[in-house]
């Protein structure tokens, strides 16, 4: 029985649902091939398919869309068939791929201005369009018109040359991009002597033309390599690449242009060519190496990080020190220029130019000449060492040792150097002023400005005597507190300061008491970012943060205990005794009002600053500071040792030297304040080895 429709409702026929399934199959596909933009199915009747070409001011858009994906081949298939037969598909890509990648294409925006037909051309249309991309040499905006033409098939495909890419680009012409080099700031000191600037070097290499025959190349290449400190290898993969020709100087290392002995014996070698040439120059070599810092070719991490921000695969980068800290001050900007050479390799337009931009120039607070001397007199040592102007807060030194010389980071580090660098055990690498260490006796000074300030004790008051050993009572089972010496007269401050007694420090700490004393010690910076252009580590009270019993808050009296302290920070905490109890905000970069700016107002009162200053002037009169007198000058301050031992029974254990040093002058209007601190002093005359050292400072100011 025939099966009746129902109303509305048309009878399921074989034949329609054939036509059905071939509908949704081309629907399918047209979707698919949307990414070409093919013409759009916009109907079917009596199974004819009626479609409806898209325009080409569709298809302008769509074709640049492809560009930043990469996306060559989508756009080769866009094109007339008379365009792809004068370009293959691989020369398609190839051109369109170098062209946009080599000038950093991206953004690429293509606006349809107005769209027309040829006349009496029917099935091409004309499209001006406004193009717009950045690249690394600015922006480059055009106005373009291209032809598109309608195929058989009714789609319009675009006719295509190089004139697509840029109007005035031609098949035969290339693209070019020339850096515009800039020339990095300088880093000078506070006279303007240059501490990090251009100078220049010798760049050795082969002329592979000149060189001698075949039965002589090996060893005119060993010879080479060892006095270069490369390997023969590395010689032979240089003069191997693939851009070197007979008459190309193949650079194989720079070297100093002082050197002039090695320079003398490769020229002896025939085929070696020897160069100046400009670079990154370090006139203090060693004696700033951990302040300056040096300068390195970006790497490939790097570069990926920062393309955007104009760095290129032949960019330097500030790898340490202030050249790391400053580089988006001191980073030469290189300009670029984009343009079209022909054929020939003449020039004929330029496309767009970015102008290089100089790096700006920083000038510090450090003296030079200072920087300089303490470095030499601590050269052997481990060590680290503050200068500053007490008044300003200015830093005029600062200075780790044993170092580095940063040229040879830039000039190119023989394996040899940079083994021994890595392998020395007195970790030349490691920059001291940064770090925190056990200050020792230096200590003495805030634990006094802490217990005057607060009134828990007075100056004159005398502590009484305790001998060599003292404990608070037999709760401290086998610990005591050792001093080295006795003394004529009163425990008094002046007194217990010139012959650093420890007892009396202790005695003081505990009257204070654990959090009190905690609590001003955090006042003064403790445990706080130190607030300086150069990141330090914070000083630190203890492990945890407070002093979880009597015996740690007596031993951190005196410096000992847990407690750790930035040798930057104990000059600016010094610094307060001399300007009325405030500790200044220290500073690296000269600015235009040189005001001194206070970081922690009313550290400690007018009256107790004095007060402690005295004691400080006294132990360089008549303490254990006295190897630092100088005729006719009033100076202050305190030695410190400081014993890392595993326990009090350690007799092995290593000792930190300190010393401060300052012009305690109220007429000096230039008065300078030196922190230093020496690690292993142990059987070299304790801090005393410091005191010496320091004065030579003072004596040449």
């Amino acid at each position: 029985m025939q099966q009746q429709p129902v109303r509305g409702q048309r009878l399921k026929q074989p034949k329609r649902k054939t036509t059905l399934l071939a509908i949704v199959i081309i629907g399918i596909i047209a979707v698919a091939g949307s990414i070409l933009r093919s013409p759009t199915l916009v109907g079917v009747f009596d199974s004819t398919i009626v479609v409806e070409p898209v325009l080409p001011d569709e298809l302008v858009p769509l074709f640049f869309s492809h560009i930043e994906r990469g996306n060559f081949e989508y756009m080769y298939g866009m094109i007339c068939a008379f365009s792809q037969e004068r370009i293959s598909l691989e020369d398609f890509i190839e051109r369109n791929s170098n062209i946009y990648v080599g000038i950093g294409a991206r953004n690429i925006r293509a606006t349809v201005i107005e769209m027309s037909d040829v006349p009496e051309r029917p099935g091409r249309k004309i499209v001006h369009y406004n193009l717009r991309m950045d690249t690394v040499a600015g922006e480059i905006e055009q106005d373009v018109r291209v032809v598109f033409q309608m195929n058989q098939y009714n789609q319009f495909k675009m006719q295509w040359s190089s004139s697509v890419i840029f109007p005035e680009l031609r098949d035969g012409d290339r693209v070019r991009v020339r850096v515009l080099p800039a020339e990095r700031g300088q880093i000078l000191d506070r006279n303007g002597e240059m501490l990090a600037g251009l100078g220049t070097a010798s760049a050795v290499g082969f002329v592979p033309g000149r060189m001698r025959g075949e039965e002589v190349y090996e060893e005119d290449i060993t010879r080479v390599a060892e006095l270069l400190e490369l390997t023969p290898e590395f010689v032979v993969r240089r003069l191997n690449a693939s851009y070197v020709r007979d008459d190309v100087f193949v650079q194989l290392r720079l070297i100093s242009s002082d050197a002039q002995d090695l320079i003398d014996e490769l020229l002896t070698v025939q085929g070696i060519l020897i160069t100046t040439v400009h670079v990154r120059y370090y006139p203090l070599g060693r004696s700033a190496a951990h302040l300056v810092g040096y300068i390195q070719g970006i790497n490939a991490e790097e570069l990926e990080a920062l393309r955007n921000e104009g760095y290129h695969m032949n960019s330097i980068i500030g790898r340490a020190g202030l050249e790391r800290i400053y580089e988006d001050t001191l980073r030469a900007r290189d300009g670029r220029e984009i343009f079209i050479v022909d054929s020939d390799g003449n020039r004929t337009v330029s496309l767009a130019m970015l102008p290089a931009q100089n790096g700006r120039d920083i000038r510090l607070t450090i003296d030079a000449g200072i920087q300089r001397h303490l470095f030499e007199v601590f050269e052997n040592d481990m060590s680290a060492s503050v200068a500053t102007n007490p008044l300003t807060g200015e830093v005029l030194a600062l200075v780790s040792s044993p170092a580095y010389d940063p040229n040879d980071f830039v000039r190119g580090m023989p394996a040899r150097i940079w083994a021994e660098l890595n392998e020395d055990e007195n970790l030349p690498l490691l920059n001291r002023f940064r770090a925190t260490f056990s200050p020792g006796s230096t200590m003495k000074a805030l634990t006094a400005a802490i217990g005057i300030d607060g009134g828990y004790f007075y100056a004159d008051e005398d502590f009484g005597r305790s001998g060599l050993r003292w404990q608070r009572d037999e709760s401290w089972g086998r610990f005591f507190i050792t001093t080295v010496r006795e003394y004529d007269g009163p425990a008094n401050l002046n007194n217990a300061m010139a012959w650093s007694d420890n007892i009396y420090f202790a005695k003081v700490t505990l009257r204070i008491g654990a959090e009190t004393f905690a609590s001003r010690l955090r006042a003064l910076g403790f445990s706080e970012r130190i607030p300086f252009e150069y990141g330090l580590f914070s000083s630190i009270i203890s492990r945890s943060g407070e002093f979880s019993s009597d015996v740690l808050l007596a031993d951190s009296g005196y410096g000992q205990g847990e407690i750790l302290m930035n040798p930057v920070h104990l000059a600016m905490i010094y610094g307060a005794f001399v300007t009325e109890g405030n500790i200044l905000k220290p500073s690296l970069v000269l600015d235009s009002t040189n005001s001194p700016q206070v970081w922690l107002p009313n550290a400690f009162s007018p009256e107790t600053a004095r007060t402690v200053l005295d004691s400080l002037i006294f132990s360089v009169d008549y303490g254990t500071g006295s190897n630092a007198r100088i005729a006719g000058r009033t100076l202050a301050g305190k030695t410190g040792t400081a014993e890392l031992k595993l326990s009090q029974e350690d007799d092995d254990g290593r000792e930190l030297g300190w010393f401060v040093l300052l012009d305690a002058d109220n007429d000096n209007e230039n008065p300078l304040l030196v922190v230093s601190m020496v690690e292993d002093v142990q059987g070299r005359g304790g801090s005393g080895y410091v005191v010496t050292r320091v004065r030579q400072i003072f004596e040449r100011r």
